[in-house]
């Protein structure tokens, strides 16, 4: 069954599940000036990679489109495959040309550097098949949003992945960076995950105990391109489930700052303890760097109040890992996921 295009899945009491369409920018948005640091200029060359596509590609493009922070300098090209077969196109065409390539799911914990990012970005939020081959198995594609993937669960009668109330972005992502919540993570229900290399387009399928699952980490590697996993669920039903839901994101409605841009939490928690907490009694909250933030209502929020650079976040980044080192002796880790070169 295909995932379909809907923005959001309501499922009970106002519940309201992050869907597809919140994921970064249409690539209908205006096409973006040239940027002289391209290494892809030859008209000939883009016409080629425009083909490989059925939705072309952007050249120039600002990643600030594509990531939920709205921060971000230019992508020397912009693709969005639909498939593994188009993936492997853009693969193969992008190493014939030794250009380099950088993947990125739906940009909801992502920061792009202000100079951009060289050669071609594959975004894999184009990958959108959902399927239940049995009655408690789904086959998800990586860039299908977890708000999606809940509500297709929901659907189905299917317990097990109630936390993706509380994670945004795309599956792709979530699997990667093992992504959950106080109620879970994708480590308890993935029995396999698929990838595309990215050195000669080939595919590799691994279990579980393969993928080097841990706290907000996994061992599958960055030469590889995640397309899709495939998670065993439970039956459970529907009215338990939406309580799980509503429950949690109810809490996080709470302690979450509202109309601003954000990653969410920018670092991640150390053993027994919370990164909020430790930025907010280290007497953060309320520091700016220009646009950026961090923010008065959740300290782990390293907020986009309006029109921040990614410079202007790293300099408040390291401003408060700094000062938490000093005030409680705890380094602490990024979350967000780093990427480009500096303007």
């Amino acid at each position: 069954m295909s995932a379909g295009t809907a923005s959001h899945a309501p499922i009970a009491d106002g519940i309201e599940l992050v869907g597809d369409a919140t994921l970064g920018e249409d690539l209908t948005s205006t096409a973006a000036p040239p940027n002289p640091q391209s290494l892809l200029q030859i008209a000939e060359r883009r016409a080629e990679l425009l083909a490989l596509c059925r939705t072309g590609a952007r050249f120039d493009e600002p990643m600030r489109r594509h990531t939920t922070l709205k921060i971000g300098g230019p992508a020397d090209a912009f693709v969005t495959p639909a498939d593994a077969t188009e993936l492997r196109a853009v693969i193969e065409w992008a190493n014939a040309h030794q250009l380099p390539l950088t993947v990125v799911g739906g940009g909801s914990n992502l920061l792009v550097r202000d100079g951009g990012i060289r050669g071609v970005v594959i975004a894999t939020k184009g990958m959108r098949s959902i399927e239940l081959p049995t009655p408690t198995t789904i086959r998800v594609a990586a860039g299908v949003s977890t708000g999606k993937l809940l509500a297709t669960a929901v659907e189905h009668d299917l317990g097990g992945i109630e936390f993706l109330g509380g994670v945004p972005g795309s599956v792709g992502g979530g699997l990667i960076m093992n992504a959950g919540t106080y109620l879970g993570e994708f480590k308890s229900v993935v029995t396999a995950v698929t990838s595309v290399r990215l050195s000669d387009g080939g595919i590799v399928t691994r279990s579980n105990a393969e993928c080097g699952f841990a706290y907000r980490h996994s061992d599958l590697p960055q030469t590889e391109i995640v397309v899709g996993a495939e998670l065993q669920l439970q039956p459970r039903p529907r009215a338990e489930i939406e309580a799980v839901v509503k429950d949690l994101r109810a809490r996080r409605h709470d302690r979450e700052p509202k109309k601003v841009s954000s990653n969410g939490s920018t670092f991640k928690n150390p053993p027994n303890d919370f990164a909020g907490r430790l930025i907010e009694t280290a007497g953060c909250k309320g520091w700016c760097e220009g646009d950026a933030e961090c923010s008065p209502v959740h300290a782990n929020w390293l907020v986009n109040n309006a029109n921040a650079t990614a410079t202007q976040l790293q300099r408040l980044i390291e401003r408060v890992r700094a000062r938490v080192l000093e005030f409680h002796g705890i380094e602490l880790l990024l979350e967000v996921k780093l990427l480009g070169v500096d303007g």
